[in-house]
């Protein structure tokens, strides 16, 4: 169906931005075990290889994110790395279609998936300037629950993945918007 599609392809891509490794992960393991009747084009994450290097880069981002500072050298890193994948996921979701399409959806996925990197990465500068380490954890801890719910979303319920999906990308420009004023408030006022 069109809209589990629309709504898959929104959620993975979102959750990309979050913790890339994490979604891939997900993503083969969902088609390799039939947890849900996936369109064949998932197949294309149900690798051995695929699965085996996205749980092993999931274990170093899940230790890296809880580091303070080094959590903020590595969302540096990835950056390019996130909107790519979330690019390349939303191509992947949609399966076989014109080349128009594809590049629309690759730049859908690019797209949601640095506003999800992004947001990540604004937080993670900001908790790293308290001066105690917990803050780090539960935002990361907060994430991996994050990455999971919406992949169960996007997986058993498309639509409610697409929902929740568009909902955040209007929180995260609210709040990008937000901070733009306040910055230029306060060099007004220097």
């Amino acid at each position: 169906m069109f809209s589990d599609a629309i709504g898959r392809t929104l959620g993975f891509a979102f959750a990309a931005g979050l913790n890339l490794y994490a979604t891939v992960a997900i993503l083969g393991l969902a088609s390799r075990y039939e947890w849900v009747d996936l369109p064949a084009q998932y197949r294309v994450f149900d690798n051995n290889w695929i699965i085996g290097g996205a749980i092993a880069m999931y274990l170093v981002e899940f230790v890296a994110d809880k580091i303070p500072w080094f959590d903020s050298v590595w969302d540096l890193v990835h950056t390019i790395i996130r909107p790519a994948g979330g690019a390349l996921i939303a191509v992947a979701s949609i399966g076989h279609a014109r080349p128009g399409v594809q590049a629309l959806a690759a730049i859908v996925g690019a797209a949601l998936a640095s506003s999800s990197h992004f947001a990540k990465a604004g937080a993670r500068v900001t908790a790293n300037a308290s001066p105690e380490p917990f803050s780090n954890w539960a935002l990361s801890f907060s994430e991996d629950a994050l990455v999971l719910g919406i992949a169960f979303l996007a997986l058993k319920h498309p639509i409610a993945a697409a929902i929740f999906v568009v909902a955040a990308v209007v929180a995260i420009a609210a709040s990008g918007a937000w901070l733009a004023r306040t910055i230029r408030r306060r060099l007004r006022r220097a």
